[in-house]
Protein backbone atom coordinates (compact mmCIF):
# COMPACT_ATOMS: atom_id res chain seq x y z
CA UNK A 1 0.00 0.00 0.00
CA UNK A 2 1.53 3.12 -0.75
CA UNK A 3 1.18 6.05 1.80
CA UNK A 4 2.60 9.41 2.62
CA UNK A 5 4.82 9.27 5.14
CA UNK A 6 4.81 12.71 6.53
CA UNK A 7 1.26 12.28 7.69
CA UNK A 8 0.49 8.69 6.80
CA UNK A 9 -2.13 9.74 4.34
CA UNK A 10 -2.87 7.23 1.58
CA UNK A 11 -1.41 8.71 -1.49
CA UNK A 12 -4.09 7.06 -4.36
CA UNK A 13 -7.39 8.11 -1.74
CA UNK A 14 -9.96 5.99 -3.89
CA UNK A 15 -11.15 2.76 -1.81
CA UNK A 16 -12.39 0.24 -4.68
CA UNK A 17 -14.42 -2.79 -3.87
CA UNK A 18 -16.07 -4.75 -6.58
CA UNK A 19 -18.68 -7.42 -5.91
CA UNK A 20 -21.10 -9.43 -8.20
CA UNK A 21 -24.39 -10.36 -6.48
CA UNK A 22 -26.99 -12.74 -7.59
CA UNK A 23 -29.38 -10.83 -8.62
CA UNK A 24 -30.70 -8.55 -11.09
CA UNK A 25 -29.04 -4.99 -11.67
CA UNK A 26 -32.84 -3.48 -10.84
CA UNK A 27 -33.33 -5.36 -7.43
CA UNK A 28 -29.85 -4.39 -6.46
CA UNK A 29 -30.68 -0.50 -8.08
CA UNK A 30 -34.01 -0.87 -5.14
CA UNK A 31 -32.01 -1.78 -2.62
CA UNK A 32 -29.74 1.07 -2.57
CA UNK A 33 -32.43 3.57 -3.49
CA UNK A 34 -35.25 2.87 -1.30
CA UNK A 35 -34.94 3.97 2.15
CA UNK A 36 -36.99 0.57 3.69
CA UNK A 37 -34.67 -1.23 2.24
CA UNK A 38 -31.60 0.40 3.18
CA UNK A 39 -32.64 0.38 6.61
CA UNK A 40 -31.97 -3.01 6.39
CA UNK A 41 -28.62 -3.68 5.40
CA UNK A 42 -27.19 0.37 6.10
CA UNK A 43 -24.58 -0.39 8.52
CA UNK A 44 -21.72 -2.76 9.48
CA UNK A 45 -22.25 -5.93 10.94
CA UNK A 46 -23.73 -5.62 14.92
CA UNK A 47 -24.96 -2.19 13.92
CA UNK A 48 -28.64 -1.13 12.76
CA UNK A 49 -30.12 2.05 10.73
CA UNK A 50 -33.17 2.94 12.65
CA UNK A 51 -33.20 5.94 10.42
CA UNK A 52 -33.08 6.69 6.80
CA UNK A 53 -34.70 9.11 3.96
CA UNK A 54 -33.96 9.28 0.56
CA UNK A 55 -34.46 12.20 -2.16
CA UNK A 56 -33.61 10.30 -5.91
CA UNK A 57 -32.76 13.19 -7.33
CA UNK A 58 -29.71 14.98 -8.63
CA UNK A 59 -29.01 17.54 -5.63
CA UNK A 60 -31.44 15.33 -3.55
CA UNK A 61 -30.17 14.37 -0.24
CA UNK A 62 -30.49 10.99 1.46
CA UNK A 63 -29.97 10.95 5.78
CA UNK A 64 -29.33 7.81 7.60
CA UNK A 65 -28.37 7.34 11.21
CA UNK A 66 -26.08 3.93 12.39
CA UNK A 67 -26.44 2.82 15.62
CA UNK A 68 -23.65 0.87 16.93
CA UNK A 69 -23.81 -2.28 19.57
CA UNK A 70 -23.42 0.56 22.66
CA UNK A 71 -26.44 2.07 22.02
CA UNK A 72 -24.60 5.49 20.25
CA UNK A 73 -26.20 7.03 17.28
CA UNK A 74 -24.19 7.75 14.09
CA UNK A 75 -25.56 10.15 11.73
CA UNK A 76 -24.66 11.06 8.35
CA UNK A 77 -26.16 12.29 5.17
CA UNK A 78 -25.37 12.59 1.27
CA UNK A 79 -25.84 14.91 -1.63
CA UNK A 80 -26.85 12.82 -4.88
CA UNK A 81 -24.50 14.32 -7.68
CA UNK A 82 -25.55 11.95 -10.42
CA UNK A 83 -27.82 9.71 -10.69
CA UNK A 84 -28.38 7.38 -14.13
CA UNK A 85 -30.81 4.65 -13.04
CA UNK A 86 -30.11 1.65 -13.00
CA UNK A 87 -26.39 1.50 -13.21
CA UNK A 88 -24.57 5.50 -11.81
CA UNK A 89 -25.57 6.85 -8.46
CA UNK A 90 -22.77 9.52 -7.50
CA UNK A 91 -23.36 11.11 -3.81
CA UNK A 92 -21.46 13.06 -1.29
CA UNK A 93 -21.04 11.71 2.28
CA UNK A 94 -20.60 13.61 5.25
CA UNK A 95 -21.06 13.52 8.84
CA UNK A 96 -24.63 15.14 10.25
CA UNK A 97 -26.72 15.57 13.28
CA UNK A 98 -29.83 14.50 13.51
CA UNK A 99 -31.49 17.11 11.69
CA UNK A 100 -29.23 16.74 8.48
CA UNK A 101 -26.96 19.61 9.30
CA UNK A 102 -23.29 18.47 8.65
CA UNK A 103 -21.09 17.99 11.52
CA UNK A 104 -17.43 17.95 11.37
CA UNK A 105 -15.53 14.32 11.18
CA UNK A 106 -14.18 14.71 15.10
CA UNK A 107 -17.74 15.32 16.53
CA UNK A 108 -17.73 11.26 15.98
CA UNK A 109 -14.11 11.18 16.89
CA UNK A 110 -12.38 10.98 13.61
CA UNK A 111 -8.85 11.89 13.20
CA UNK A 112 -8.67 16.11 12.13
CA UNK A 113 -7.17 15.06 8.95
CA UNK A 114 -10.29 12.89 7.65
CA UNK A 115 -12.42 15.42 5.43
CA UNK A 116 -15.41 16.71 5.84
CA UNK A 117 -16.76 15.52 2.73
CA UNK A 118 -15.70 12.63 0.75
CA UNK A 119 -17.83 10.82 -2.73
CA UNK A 120 -19.00 7.80 -3.59
CA UNK A 121 -19.44 6.82 -6.96
CA UNK A 122 -21.23 3.07 -7.08
CA UNK A 123 -21.77 1.47 -11.14
CA UNK A 124 -24.08 -1.83 -11.39
CA UNK A 125 -23.78 -3.59 -14.33
CA UNK A 126 -25.52 -6.71 -15.37
CA UNK A 127 -24.19 -10.01 -16.89
CA UNK A 128 -26.40 -12.76 -16.74
CA UNK A 129 -28.76 -12.01 -14.40
CA UNK A 130 -25.87 -11.02 -12.01
CA UNK A 131 -24.90 -7.49 -10.76
CA UNK A 132 -21.48 -6.69 -10.66
CA UNK A 133 -20.75 -3.81 -8.15
CA UNK A 134 -17.88 -1.09 -8.34
CA UNK A 135 -17.63 0.90 -5.47
CA UNK A 136 -15.49 3.83 -5.68
CA UNK A 137 -15.31 6.00 -2.39
CA UNK A 138 -12.47 9.28 -2.53
CA UNK A 139 -11.35 8.96 0.95
CA UNK A 140 -8.00 10.74 1.62
CA UNK A 141 -7.61 9.51 5.11
CA UNK A 142 -5.37 7.77 7.47
CA UNK A 143 -4.26 4.02 6.76
CA UNK A 144 -6.34 3.14 9.97
CA UNK A 145 -9.73 4.91 8.91
CA UNK A 146 -8.90 3.40 5.50
CA UNK A 147 -9.24 0.20 6.96
CA UNK A 148 -12.24 1.19 8.99
CA UNK A 149 -13.55 2.71 6.27
CA UNK A 150 -13.27 -0.70 3.88
CA UNK A 151 -14.14 -3.25 6.85
CA UNK A 152 -17.44 -1.02 6.89
CA UNK A 153 -17.93 -1.25 3.44
CA UNK A 154 -17.47 -4.87 3.12
CA UNK A 155 -19.43 -5.49 6.28
CA UNK A 156 -22.48 -3.83 4.97
CA UNK A 157 -22.21 -5.09 1.43
CA UNK A 158 -22.16 -8.88 3.00
CA UNK A 159 -25.78 -7.80 4.74
CA UNK A 160 -27.00 -6.52 1.60
CA UNK A 161 -25.97 -10.00 -0.20
CA UNK A 162 -28.26 -11.19 2.37
CA UNK A 163 -30.91 -9.32 2.07
CA UNK A 164 -31.04 -9.89 -2.05
CA UNK A 165 -31.17 -13.47 -1.47
CA UNK A 166 -34.54 -13.39 0.71
CA UNK A 167 -35.64 -10.75 -1.64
Amino acid sequence: MNTVAANNLLSVPDLIITRTFDAPRELVWEAMTNPEQLMRWWAPKGCTTPFCTVDLRKEGKFHYCMRLPEGRDIWGMGVYREIVAPSLLVYTDSFADAQGNPVPPAHYGMSASHPAETRVTLTLEEHEGKTKLTLRHAIPVSVEERKGTEQGWSEMLERLAALLQIT
